[in-house]
């Protein structure tokens, strides 16, 4: 897509508007005054367009693209055959010398003159004379003593090209190199100087007298002859008004952006095609333009133009005028959507009454305050519009141009099309998959399609635009509602995947195969593995993101998802000591790249994974993209099957839940916005979900506080409190009747001394797992209630049942407030031969609540005794 086709045309009045503006913002206080002048001029060691050697001390232009000058590039390569680190090459890097070329220097004797030695830093009249008095006294020559007796001499003026801004050399009026390049051309013109015009005329002070063949052909070349490059500067001279403050506008802008490398010499030569080619603006490049400027210039020239392009349109082009060429760009709206362009193009929808709503509506969502993340909400709105708009122009009368003529006939087909389409498996009307291919209509794309239309025809009917279209009302109200989408939770790790996923041989696969220049994709990934963080997350940590609180490891992170930010997550010893391996890594690399440490404001914005493309600074982190190709690729080499990182999140998380944790300590550990949310993230069996259950624990009727929490408490658990707890929960209980008895001697084998009235024992405790059964419980006791012959028997009932109720009360908020109420009432009632199950006969251990995070396992057994009342002793 080329964007500049997509601007209005030019005209006189609109150049002098989109030059008032940029005039506007160059003179604007923000503004870099050094990017003002028309010759720009960029000193040693610029942070973004620096274009001396890396070396320490060297003044010499680099190489092409290289970072040092052909001298050092050469001695790093020796030293790179050694052995030896680009960081302590560096460091090391002899001196060269001068370089040339890097500006035009004056001679120290003739300030009106060039420097043509730029060592000793004379004129070429000066020069020979300093070599005829050295050759004529040898080694008695004094440099120093033969300046204090040379005498000045006028210089020659300026270059008579028109944009030169250098020294004339010579009496023919050209700076050295133009009139090498002019020779070099064939002397156009004819122009030439008296032979030995040095003795003959510059010795005495006189003007050497020059002849021409044709002068005219000699000045209009030195119109037309370009500016010569020097590394530092870039000449803009000789442009048009509105192109040079493009230029000037953009090399500021580009600075203020994320960036990557471009050259000065890149924009020397996009100034120079501009200047030969006659450009008032780039936005007049169109695919001629950048095909005769990559191959005059180079490939990044094209892409400066685009790019500059792209940040000119929201200032040349308003809202409006974007409505009426069919297009929205975000910038307009100070938005950018995550991994998409700043431009949305609406011009595949024909009807423009139809494209007009979808703008309406996207632009709408654009300027809300809850302005949606991710491009998928404007992804399904306009393929929404493109198949709506596709079958109505090929279905409906005039191509649908006029919504007066469309019925709820058109929408009935449109509907029936779309259902067909995607029980047979046909490719899309409009949409284009990756390479231009046609999109399958699938269960999910359809009802996105149905949503979209469906919510965008309904939101025009309620603000009256539908009426004011002549729209009718049966168009609308016939598309259909959606229906529910398809949602497919992934299952965490098995057993055998999550072996081969953490095994150290595999693990050094990845690293040594797929990240052979260790940017961290191993890293990443064990990262993932223990916290279960995103991948997006682990990717975009920044430097500084570790620290030691209490002698405690933990990892800094921002849930951008969710809006978190600056989140704090207690990590293992050894996952900190790997991150903080890749952190003296990166620092490593910052150093290589720079030859200097980071500062204190670098450091603070550098990513711990940076990427290597165009991220000089380190800000930018590696994508999402990059790190799931890799990971990819060593998926299919160890031939497991097919998983996504994302997955280790859901191992995680039903991990927690099966080690006791509630889906309240899930949903704020990784961080999901609502705890619907998180069951997306927990897969559990029937007796996983009963061993969560039995956990939650609340006080039984015959306790001074029925119903109140035992087991759940809202702040963390010190060490003997979780000691005390795991006693409580797995030795001093045994199964009853409704819940669990902690009476000492019942658990151990002794007497019940109450004759096994539970339900009035302030020992008796009700369980996540009993609720279905109290609850039935006190279905009972009302239906006992009502059928009493008389008020004062029903009461009775009541009163009698009251701390009963109190307790089921009691348990139904807690379960309600840890979010597994309904999971509790999902389950049966309890049978006699459930005690004997796994459930009943285990528990969490007190080291492993103790010692959570540690890394060691220890083996323990269950012994299961029972006695004719069903009781339970858990060892």
């Amino acid at each position: 897509m080329t964007v500049p086709s997509l601007l209005p045309q030019q005209d006189a009045r609109t150049g002098r508007d989109r030059l008032e503006v940029l005039t506007a913002l160059i003179n604007a206080p923000s503004f870099d005054p050094l990017f003002r002048p028309d010759l720009v001029k960029i000193p040693l060691n610029h942070p973004v367009y620096r274009w001396n050697c890396l070396a320490a001390d060297c003044e010499r232009g680099t190489m092409g693209h290289c970072e040092l000058c052909s001298t050092h590039e050469m001695l790093w390569r020796e030293h790179r055959g050694r052995g030896g680190s680009r960081a302590e090459f560096l460091r090391t890097a002899p001196p060269v010398g001068p370089g040339e070329g890097v500006e035009q220097r004056i001679c120290q004797i003739c300030p009106e003159r060039p420097a043509r030695h730029l060592t000793l830093g004379l004129c070429h009249y000066h020069e020979y004379r300093w070599y005829h008095h050295r050759d004529r006294y040898g080694d008695d020559a004094d440099f120093d003593a033969w300046l204090v007796d040379q005498h000045t001499l006028p210089g020659f003026g300026d270059c008579r090209v028109r944009v030169c801004t250098e020294l004339a050399d010579s009496p023919l009026g050209l700076c050295y190199r133009h009139e090498r390049r002019y020779r070099k051309q064939g002397s156009p013109g004819g122009a030439s100087r008296p032979s030995q015009w040095g003795n003959r005329y510059g010795r005495r002070g006189l003007v050497a007298p020059v002849s021409y063949e044709d002068e005219h052909a000699f000045h209009l070349w030195c119109a037309a002859a370009p500016a010569v490059f020097r590394p530092a500067q870039v000449n803009l001279r000789g442009l048009s008004p509105l192109l040079r403050a493009e230029i000037q506008w953009s090399m500021f802008t580009h600075t203020q952006r994320p960036h990557g490398r471009w050259e000065l010499i890149t924009w020397q030569g996009l100034a120079s095609f501009a200047r030969e080619h006659g450009l008032r603006s780039l936005t007049e490049t169109g695919p001629e333009e950048e095909r005769l400027l990559q191959k005059a210039v180079s490939r990044q020239a094209v892409q400066i133009v685009r790019a500059v392009v792209g940040w000119l349109q929201p200032l040349y082009v308003t809202p409006d005028e974007t409505r009426e060429l069919g297009y929205i760009l975000t910038e307009h709206f100070g938005r950018k959507i995550t991994g998409r362009s700043v431009h949305m193009d609406l011009t595949g929808v024909s009807q423009r009454w139809l494209r007009d709503l979808i703008w309406d509506h996207l632009v709408g969502n654009l300027r809300s305050p809850s302005c949606p993340r991710s491009g998928r909400t404007f992804d399904d709105m306009r393929r929404a519009g493109l198949e709506l708009s596709t079958f109505l122009e090929l279905r409906a009368p005039a191509g649908g141009h006029d919504p007066q003529t469309l019925t709820a006939e058109h929408m009935h087909q449109f509907v029936a099309d779309q259902r067909q389409r995607e029980r047979d498996g046909l490719a899309s009307l409009a949409a284009r998959g990756l390479h231009g291919k046609p999109s399958i209509v699938t269960a999910n794309t359809r009802t996105a399609v149905f949503h979209r239309t469906r919510r965008l025809l309904r939101r025009a009917l309620e603000s009256g635009e539908a009426e004011r279209l002549g729209l009718d009302r049966a168009f609308i109200t016939a598309m259909p509602a959606p229906g529910r989408a398809i949602v497919r939770s992934r299952p965490p790790f098995s057993d055998g995947v999550a072996r081969a996923l953490a095994n150290e041989a595999n693990l050094r696969r990845l690293a040594q195969t797929y990240d052979p220049f260790d940017r961290g994709l191993r890293d990443a990934w064990e990262t993932i593995i223990v916290t279960g963080r995103r991948c997006g997350e682990v990717l975009q940590l920044r430097l500084d993101c570790l620290g030691r609180y209490g002698g405690l490891p933990m990892l800094w992170h921002d849930q951008t998802k969710v809006g978190n930010y600056d989140q704090a997550l207690r990590i293992p010893e050894r996952v900190h000591q790997l991150l903080e391996t890749r952190q003296h890594k990166t620092l490593a690399l910052f150093e290589a790249r720079n030859n200097r440490p980071p500062t204190a404001e670098e450091r603070a914005r550098m990513a711990l994974f940076p990427t290597n493309i165009r991220n000089r600074d380190g800000r930018r982190p590696l994508t999402y993209k990059w790190f799931h190709k890799g990971f990819k690729l060593w998926i299919d080499d160890l031939e497991i099957g097919r998983w996504v990182p994302h997955q280790a999140r859901h191992s995680l998380a039903t991990s927690l839940l099966r080690a006791g944790a509630t889906l309240t300590h899930v949903r704020r550990y990784l961080g999901h916005v609502s705890e619907r949310m998180a069951e997306h993230y927990v897969h559990l069996t029937q007796s996983d979900l009963e061993d969560v259950l039995q956990h939650v624990w609340v006080a039984g009727p015959g306790t001074a506080k029925p119903g109140e929490l035992l087991t759940e408490t809202p702040t963390p658990l010190t060490r003997e409190q979780a000691q005390s707890l795991a006693i409580d929960l797995s030795r001093r209980s045994t199964p009853a009747e409704g819940g669990f008895c902690t009476f000492q001697p019942v658990v151990d084998g002794g007497a019940c001394p109450w004759n096994l009235d539970c339900h009035n024992c302030d020992k008796f405790v009700l369980s996540g797992a009993d609720l279905l059964y109290w609850r039935r419980k006190r279905e009972q006791w009302r239906l006992l209630a009502e059928g009493a012959p008389d008020d004062a028997t029903a009461d009775y009932l009541h009163r009698y049942f009251e701390p009963t109720a109190r307790a089921i009360d009691g348990l139904e908020k807690a379960l309600a407030g840890l979010g597994l109420l309904d999971d509790a009432l999902a389950l049966d009632l309890r049978k006699p031969q459930d005690y004997f199950h796994r459930v009943w006969s285990t528990a969490f251990r007190a080291a492993d609540l103790a010692d959570a995070g540690t890394e060691e396992e220890s083996e323990y057994s269950d012994t299961c005794t029972t006695d004719n009342d069903s009781e339970q002793d858990i060892a």
